[in-house]
């Protein structure tokens, strides 16, 4: 059904379109401007038609209301008689769908409408794809096309203008820190500063003084005053990675200056306001942490308001191609080498990898690849050797048909499932053999599972 919003003060003209039109069209009467706003952004209505009625004593304010309305990027269909002709067709010129006159052909209005509503519904969907590239573009470095990065980006454009905290959870390697760096530059903040700070790298001794600064004098070996990373990030983002790695101390303080929105430095009793947003990383399982009581479950729940989890590189291998040549272009400009692509065989090698050092570990194979080439293709010469002897091991006992991506599929699933039976069926350690997630072994698991069961039902069919 196509729900119409007539711009009318006529209500037998609402009765009369109702009755023509059938049971394909809603027709609601709007008669106020405000109103067919309200209607159109909230998506309450897919097409608007405007009446313009030469017996109106009005009749100047209602074109005045109409051409209002197309100016708003409303594409209306335009009632009209002949002696406001001129008037509809200047609307059409502005931005209106199209004019119809009154009295309309109710087959005409019909073809009007359809495609009005055609229209808004392409608009709509260009809409959500403009949206899609702002969030890819936008996200920096993040690169990829699979379901799992797609969310990524669906997940970074929803919440980067909301003043809420983020925590960005993921392997070592995975691109933590790029993610924070997309949210702030396609939220609101993207003109003020992006402090990113290790809290693992920072003595325990030292962390206090970095994070809230501190006055001269405020301890032994003070020159002078320093403002902290908090501070420094002003209106713009604070990146506190590896947020598992604070000591409970520093734990507390961190909470209260969350809760409060305000700290002071070390040596000053002057509070300071917190201005800008925080987003915190881990490689670690906080949940597991609060269990074992290293992590306060109080701060566990104040930074976890909106969670983004950044999968493994080998949950997702059907990216490895596009990191793999975005590495490629920038290195060898770097290296100011004449390197333009990555032979087939060594791409296959690169997907087959299981990458416990993630993108981080891809970037840095990728590089010295470009610095051993002899010429301008990387070979499978030229990756590591672990890395070749990884992907070969057990193949030639590996039979299977079908496409690259089929063959893949089934190698993976068939070292899974060793796995788990050389382990006695402990998928931990099965996971943990296999240096990947215990999360992508249960995948590979149902996957497994998945191809039994649609072999076992062929089979059935084929003997019914």
């Amino acid at each position: 059904m196509i729900r119409i919003a007539l711009y009318s003060e006529d209500r037998k003209l609402q009765q009369l379109l109702s009755s023509a039109l059938g049971k394909e069209f809603q027709i609601t009467l709007e008669p106020a401007e405000e109103e067919i706003h309200q209607s159109f952004s909230a998506g309450e209505c897919d097409v608007v038609v405007l009446d313009l009625d030469s017996n109106q004593a009005s009749l100047q304010e209602r074109i005045a209301c109409s051409g209002r309305i197309v100016g708003s990027k409303v594409s209306p269909v335009v009632l009209a008689d002949d002696g406001l002709r001129s008037t509809a067709l200047e609307l059409v010129r502005q931005g209106a769908h199209s004019y119809c006159r009154k009295p309309p052909s109710i087959v005409e209005l019909k073809a009007m409408l359809r495609r009005a509503h055609e229209s808004r519904s392409l608009k709509r969907k260009l809409e959500a794809v403009q949206h899609q590239l702002e969030a890819v573009n936008s996200c920096d470095r993040l690169i990829g096309s699979s379901p799992q990065i797609r969310q990524v980006y669906e997940l970074v454009r929803r919440v980067a203008n909301v003043n809420t905290s983020v925590l960005v959870t993921g392997e070592s390697g995975t691109g933590k820190e790029l993610t924070a760096r997309a949210i702030h530059n396609l939220g609101n903040r993207a003109d003020q500063p992006f402090v990113a700070v290790s809290c693992g790298a920072i003595p325990e001794t030292l962390i206090e003084a970095e994070l809230f600064g501190h006055e001269k004098g405020a301890f032994t070996g003070t020159v002078g005053l320093r403002q902290g990373y908090l501070e420094q990030a002003g209106s713009g983002t604070l990146f506190l990675d590896e947020i598992g790695e604070l000591s409970l101390s520093t734990q507390v303080k961190l909470l209260r200056v969350l809760q409060e929105r305000e700290f002071n430095r070390l040596g000053s009793t002057q509070l300071i306001p917190l201005r800008a947003r925080v987003v915190f990383a881990t490689h670690q399982n906080l949940a597991e942490m609060v269990a074992q009581g290293t992590f306060r479950q109080d701060l566990y729940y104040r930074i976890n308001v909106m969670r983004i989890d950044i999968p493994p590189l080998q949950e997702h291998p059907e990216d490895i191609p596009l990191i793999a040549r975005h590495f490629l272009r920038h290195y060898s400009e770097m290296h100011e080498k004449d390197i333009e692509e990555i032979d087939p065989e060594a791409m296959c090698l690169l997907q087959a990898y299981s990458w416990p050092g993630n993108a981080r570990e891809l970037e840095n194979v990728i590089q010295r690849a470009i610095i051993v080439a002899r010429d301008n293709i990387i070979r499978p010469e030229d990756l590591p050797e672990d890395l070749q002897e990884e992907s070969v091991v057990n193949i030639a006992d590996y039979r299977s048909t079908g496409s690259f991506e089929r063959q893949l599929h089934d190698y993976k699933i068939k070292l899974a499932t060793a796995a788990v039976r050389e382990n006695q069926g402990n998928k931990t350690m099965a996971a943990r053999s296999l240096q990947i997630s215990r999360a992508y072994l249960h995948r590979l698991i149902r996957l497994a599972e998945e191809d039994s069961l649609q072999v076992r039902g062929g089979q059935e069919v084929g003997t019914a």
